[in-house]
């Protein structure tokens, strides 16, 4: 007969025979084999297993743990059992399956034990071991992966957020975070956790994976853990570990510059008003909200509490352009309640932030000068027609408008209410070929609203030239004298002497006044328009021709400025 099928893999053979007689020693056979043998059971370790005992003559059981419900837990090799089983548990793995005959010898003898066992009896052992440990253990560490980068490490006393599954060394699953969708926090080295996961939990990075196999008792020990899991007594704990966040209490936001712009006059300060645009992630690169997404930037003002304390902080001494990663930590954020759905609680915050502009509310225009020429005999000011070319764009440099995109420059009468107050500001008192950079805060420009095409509290840069310029007349005039006005007046306009005026004389006279720089028409307009409305305005009987005593002139709060009555 095969020896194999008569008692399966032998481990222990001081005698074979497949013919009745008594066993000189035990047989062991090992039916069932883990694919993955980590561990042997060796002499003085702690096992936790299952048994089904049997009797080899007719195979009536007379114990076993499963149907107490409740695993068996000895140590092996010191005479905690019986001998045959001493032997037979050596170099088990677990979750292996074996069946174990012990002799009476190596079992209870001729004297067999308290009724259960009679004298002689042979006993057979089906065997699962579910666990293995020694009192010299220590957690064991393995890592599974590793951030390439780790600016950080977790220490004792660190506020930390993982994930875990949880199991037992048979891989029977007891707990897994990720089932509840919610990280396990807690802090570290102060005993809130059992001891083998506060000591396997040091020295991790945000996004590392850990194995952390803890021995029972640096775990739940003879008690096991009931309540919430289903841990039984003396049970070695493996947990895959993936941490999530750290940060300690006494941490304080940090920034880290990534872009600087080469010119930076001036920085942010308290009460300034920010535009900036953000990307916000968890330590671990999970993304959970954007400005950009939005197509927005996000606005605030800084130091006022409109924003989370440690955005407030971190927002101060920023220059236009510049790019900053902020990190957070909870307790400068939203603390241990997160803020809904979006942000968990104790969560550590990372901003990767890019200034768009800044200006405070008692900001005035700010004007630059970068050309002007050698002869400036006139300035712009209030009424004049000026010809200009422009540039309109972002902080950041985002061309917004340009004169460029049309055939001519850009025609306004200043003073005239045309364009906004920050422009008109910035147009006065240039010189023809002068050419300025002006920055206009948004309450000089279009203010929160913004307008087609600018976003609202936007601060505008202005690249601006004066290409012409046409000395102007006050709102409400057409003409105004320039110098002494002819006295008599009805003469100066009688051209040909004959004590009346009509339209052509009348138009041929203003025309010379301005031509000889007497006089000033206001620009921009239709001469021959212009000339009309003043003869209508005099041609009192509306006959098409002025008489001495039609003319009038009309006195404004100005010796110098007459009306278009003349």
């Amino acid at each position: 007969m095969d020896i194999t099928k008569c008692f399966g893999l032998l481990l222990f053979v001081f005698a074979v025979d497949c013919n009745p007689g008594p066993l000189a020693d035990i047989v062991v056979d090992r039916y069932e084999l883990p694919k993955v043998c980590a561990r042997e059971v060796q002499t003085e370790d702690f096992i936790r297993y299952h048994f089904n005992g049997t009797f080899y003559e007719d195979g009536k059981r007379f114990d076993s743990s499963h149907e107490r419900g409740k695993a068996f837990v000895s140590q092996v090799g010191l005479g905690k059992l019986i001998t045959g089983m001493d032997r037979g548990l050596q170099g088990m793995c677990v979750n292996e399956r074996r069946r174990i005959t012990v002799p009476p010898h190596l079992a209870y003898g001729s004297v067999g034990t308290g009724g259960l066992i009679p004298p002689d009896a042979t006993l057979v052992y089906d065997i699962l071991l579910l666990d293995i440990w020694n009192p010299e253990d220590k957690v064991q560490i393995r890592t599974i992966s590793k951030p390439e980068i780790c600016r950080r490490t977790t220490a004792v006393s660190d506020f930390i957020r993982y994930h875990y599954n949880g199991t037992l060394l048979t891989g029977e699953a007891f707990d897994s975070s990720h089932s509840r969708n919610t990280t396990y926090d807690t802090y570290l080295g102060q005993g809130d956790i059992i001891e083998g996961m506060d000591e396997g939990l040091q020295g991790m990075c945000v996004g590392e994976r850990r194995i952390i196999i803890v021995p029972p008792f640096l775990a739940y020990g003879e008690t096991g853990h009931g309540k919430s899991t289903n841990i039984p007594p003396q049970a070695t704990l493996v947990f895959e570990v993936l941490l999530v966040d750290v940060f300690n209490p006494k941490d304080d936001v940090t920034a880290e510059v990534r872009e600087m712009p080469k010119n930076c006059t001036r920085r942010t300060v308290t009460g300034d008003y920010i535009r900036y645009h953000y990307n916000g992630t968890f330590q671990d690169g999970t993304f959970f909200d954007s400005s950009y997404q939005r197509n927005r930037t996000y606005n605030t003002y800084i130091g006022m509490g409109y924003v989370i304390h440690g955005m407030d902080k971190a927002l101060q001494g920023l220059c236009i352009g510049e790019k900053r990663r902020i990190t957070i930590p909870p307790h400068m954020a939203y603390g241990e309640k997160g803020a809904g759905n979006l942000i968990p609680g104790s969560a550590v915050l990372i901003f990767d932030v890019h200034v768009i502009d800044f200006h405070n509310p008692k900001d005035s225009v700010d004007i630059r000068v970068t050309h002007k020429p050698q002869e400036c005999n006139m300035t712009s000011e209030a009424d004049d027609l000026i010809h200009y070319r422009y540039n309109c764009s972002l902080m950041d440099g985002t061309l917004l408008y340009s004169s460029d995109q049309f055939d001519s420059p850009s025609v306004t009468t200043l003073g005239a209410s045309k364009v906004i107050l920050g422009l008109e500001e910035g147009l006065k008192g240039m010189c023809v070929g002068e050419r300025r950079e002006v920055v206009v805060p948004p309450h000089w420009g279009h203010g929160e609203e913004g307008a087609v095409g600018v976003p609202g509290s936007a601060v505008l840069l202005f690249e601006l030239e004066l290409v012409q310029l046409q000395k102007g007349v006050p709102e409400g005039f057409m003409f105004v004298w320039l110098g002494e006005i002819p006295n008599p007046l009805f003469n100066a306009l009688d051209l040909n002497g004959d004590k009346e005026v009509p339209l052509q004389e009348f138009s041929e006279f203003i025309k010379l006044q301005v031509k000889e720089g007497k006089g000033r028409l206001r620009p921009g307009v239709d001469i021959g328009g212009v000339v009309k409305d003043i003869f209508d305005n005099q041609d009192q009987n509306k006959d098409g021709k002025i008489v001495e005593d039609e003319l009038k002139i009309k006195d404004d709060e100005s010796e110098q400025v007459r009306r278009d009555e003349l």
